[in-house]
């Protein structure tokens, strides 16, 4: 069975401190991004990390139709979202447990895809060379969050990846905010930054920020609005953006599936948990961001 995306990455059990309001939430890109795919009409697997007696917290993968694959680990990945301000975009980080990282023999038994997605939380969770080994059979969406962020005892912080020019020609899609490009292309201009990761290989380069969401494919820049009209469910924003795009390009261009993919976020975004609208919804509010 070939599927259209298999998600590679930790789901985690975390922990949102807002100004001292604790709640918890099942997180991680491999979490809120399959859903947003498989409500788009993708055929998604996900292959996760995390203790046994935690598997039962992501349920609602199947019930969207998302296929799941679970390795053993000794632990699942925890993490603290602390907020000092009502900003969603003004955290701190900090890791209370991790799972096991994917080894390259996992990799290898990873079933056919068109799209891998590297859906990491952190450095070193998936090698490095499984960029190269995945995009000799599919094509590699990257996060670029799997390569540059690293914990810290506690907080997390954002390094250059040394090896970028050897891997990020293998990466078809990368994904990015804007912490992100400032620590692997040194600039805090959005263009600036696509066009680097452009010449350094990526094909299709796709930034969020918390208005707004751009992709270059090396052709032009295309723009689309985040316009939520509340943040309560701003957790797993980028991840969401990244796989609803990459689900619509399958069968649209870029500009319109940047469009697409910002309108599903701005829909997610107002409610916890991952995406739960329809491609109906989507189009009604892609007509009202006049698109």
């Amino acid at each position: 069975m070939k599927y259209d995306i298999i998600c590679v990455g930790h789901i985690t059990n975390d922990v949102r401190d807002m100004m001292g309001v604790r709640t918890p939430f099942v997180g991680g890109a491999a979490y809120f991004s399959p859903v947003a795919a498989a409500r788009s009409g993708a055929k998604v697997l996900v292959v996760t990390k995390m203790a046994l007696a935690d598997r039962a917290s992501v349920d609602l993968l199947g019930r969207e139709g998302v296929e799941v694959r679970f390795l053993p680990s000794g632990a699942t990945t925890s993490i603290e979202n602390i907020f000092h301000s009502p900003n969603p975009d003004e955290r701190k980080l900090k890791l209370v447990s991790a799972a096991d990282s994917f080894t390259m023999a996992d990799i290898g038994g990873l079933p056919d895809a068109s799209v891998y997605h590297i859906a990491a939380l952190f450095k070193d969770e998936v090698p490095d060379e499984a960029i190269r080994i995945l995009a000799a059979r599919g094509r590699v969406a990257l996060d670029l969050q799997a390569v540059l962020r690293h914990f810290a005892k506690d907080d997390v912080e954002f390094r250059d990846w040394p090896a970028k020019e050897t891997f990020l020609p293998y990466a078809h899609f990368i994904k990015a905010d804007s912490v992100e490009i400032k620590a692997i292309a040194g600039t805090e201009d959005r263009e600036e930054a696509a066009r680097k990761l452009f010449a350094w290989g990526g094909r299709e380069i796709v930034i969020t920020r918390q208005d707004e969401v751009l992709a270059y494919d090396g052709s032009g820049f295309h723009r689309a609005p985040f316009d939520p009209v509340r943040l309560d469910g701003r957790a797993g924003r980028g991840d969401t953006c990244f796989l609803a795009y990459i689900a619509r390009r399958a069968t649209h261009g870029v500009s319109e599936s940047v469009h697409y993919a910002a309108a599903l976020t701005s829909i997610k975004m107002e409610s916890p948990g991952p995406f739960a609208g329809t491609p109906a919804q989507v189009g009604e509010r892609m007509e009202r961001q006049n698109y």
